[in-house]
């Protein structure tokens, strides 16, 4: 269940509150008149099913709750009542299949904003990425996946992509190249420091390395993880299960590939630089098209799905075409 907070203007009060009223997917129902002041109107507030949450605030917006009014959205953990479950049976589908397209699109705004901390753990990842090339250390690789916070920016250029958006497909673009470059010239900086100091030689790459070879040569199989990666982080994301990142944050060597190419920079490598190039773009490619595409379905399917739930103002199932 998710918790709706309105403020509802008088000029749309009778409509919209009719139509939480008698929508079967909304209960709790709280409706304090001219309890709002900024903006002015009543204070509302309702718990929905999540399945049915996307459909129902699009209703609002059709009533104009957009003209002088407030929609907030919070994440109920539990709701133990018969009303909420019979809620949830009126919103056709399962409440982990739910997307709730404001929470996804609001999110996504947030993450290709730049910010140091982005930034700070970008450049943190790939130094530790460098040192697990340095090390030949599958454990550091990892970890350095763990921390790159790239997926946020990946994810919000798929989205822009899908919606059409130059603000959210300008915005993660910029945050990933300027972040990687940042990244990746920091990262060489302090590689020429520990060449100095003699940490570091010209055969540092050219050595056997088994445990991160893979970084810097690409392959057919670089694409098909990207892909599958880009597919995973995009459902994951639309359907509210973050915990799921971790292993698609895991799967791609982003962030591996950005700290071997600083090395290689500093250390003037040209194969192990073109590599490593390759394979981070062909990563960040793959999962920027692979979510494209898996959200372009996905807002399909929603449509025709929400054309088929679309209560009438009894709190009868209605189907295109009159059938009800």
């Amino acid at each position: 269940m998710l918790q709706l907070r309105l403020v509802v203007p008088s000029a749309v009060r009778e409509p919209v509150e009719r139509f939480l009223l008698d929508d079967p997917r909304v209960v709790n129902l709280v409706v304090i008149a001219d309890a709002a002041l900024d903006p002015p109107g009543d204070a509302v507030s309702c718990d929905v099913a999540r399945e049915g949450a996307s459909d129902i605030i699009a209703r609002l917006r059709e009533l104009g709750l957009d003209d002088g009014g407030t929609v907030a959205i919070q994440d109920i953990v539990a709701s133990p009542s018969r009303a909420a479950r019979r809620a949830e049976r009126a919103a056709p589908g399962n409440p982990d299949d739910g997307v709730v397209w404001d929470i996804v699109t609001d999110t996504a705004f947030e993450q290709v904003r730049p910010s140091w901390t982005f930034y700070a753990f970008l450049t943190l990842a790939t130094m530790i990425a460098s040192i697990a090339v340095i090390e030949d250390s599958s454990i550091l690789v990892v970890g350095a996946m763990v921390v790159g916070p790239e997926y946020g920016a990946v994810s919000g250029v798929a989205l822009g992509l899908a919606m059409l958006h130059r603000h959210l497909i300008g915005g993660g673009a910029r945050l990933l190249l300027f972040g990687f470059t940042f990244a990746i010239l920091v990262t060489a900086a302090f590689a020429l420091v520990w060449a100095a100091l003699g940490w570091i030689d010209g055969d540092t790459l050219s050595a056997p390395r088994p445990q991160t070879g893979f970084i810097w040569r690409p392959d057919h199989w670089s694409i098909v993880v990207a892909v599958l990666a880009g597919i995973a982080g995009t459902l994951s994301l639309t359907a509210g299960r973050t915990a799921v990142l971790v292993g698609v944050f895991i799967s791609v060597t982003t962030v591996p590939a950005a700290g071997n190419l600083a090395l290689a920079l500093a250390l003037a490598d040209p194969s192990e630089l073109r590599g490593s190039a390759e394979q981070l773009l062909i990563n960040l490619v793959g999962m920027i098209a692979a979510g494209t595409i898996v959200l372009v379905l996905q807002r399909w399917v929603w449509r025709r799905w929400g054309r088929l739930v679309r209560f009438n103002a009894r709190g009868r199932l209605t189907r295109p075409g009159g059938g009800s």
